[in-house]
């Protein structure tokens, strides 16, 4: 998730887990749920923030763990690179979110405390500076009509 700030400045959004360890919104598919659609949910519900704008898809990523009584489990996660006009984040305290903070891309790489999710971030950087770059969400002038010869 990123943000424009007024100086044209842009930041991305970390959240500590319960573990202590920075990383990205994320979450789990309810019934019938899309992928893009649980990424609104689950990052507006981990977050506070609700007037969320996906500009598309970043990565998937996936990883195998063992859970508790040792069974395999092999995760699959969808990125959504998401935009946000808010800049105070609430943590979702009773799910284990313990704090939420706008970085630069440079401190969020810094910072991640999950391999797996840096390249999803440095991607989502990219997608922003060129979404930024190329003006999408700026507010647009009236095309002036072109002169008839």
């Amino acid at each position: 998730m990123f943000r424009r700030f007024p100086e044209g400045e842009i930041r991305f959004l970390l959240i500590r887990d319960s573990y202590d360890k920075w990383g990205l919104p994320k979450g789990h598919l309810e019934d019938g749920e899309s992928p893009a659609d649980a990424a609104l949910r689950e990052t507006s519900e981990e977050t506070g923030l609700d007037d969320l704008r996906i500009h598309g898809p970043i990565r998937i990523i996936d990883w195998r763990f063992r859970a508790k009584g040792g069974k395999n489990i092999h995760k699959f996660c969808h990125f959504f690179l998401m935009e946000s006009p808010a800049a105070e984040a609430t943590p979702q305290l009773d799910e284990g979110i313990t704090a939420a903070r706008w970085c630069t891309l440079d401190e969020g790489l810094s910072d991640l405390s999950y391999d797996n999710a840096r390249g999803v971030f440095r991607r989502a950087g990219e997608m922003a500076v060129t979404l930024f770059a190329v003006g999408s969400g700026r507010p647009r002038e009236m095309p002036q009509p072109i002169p008839r010869r």
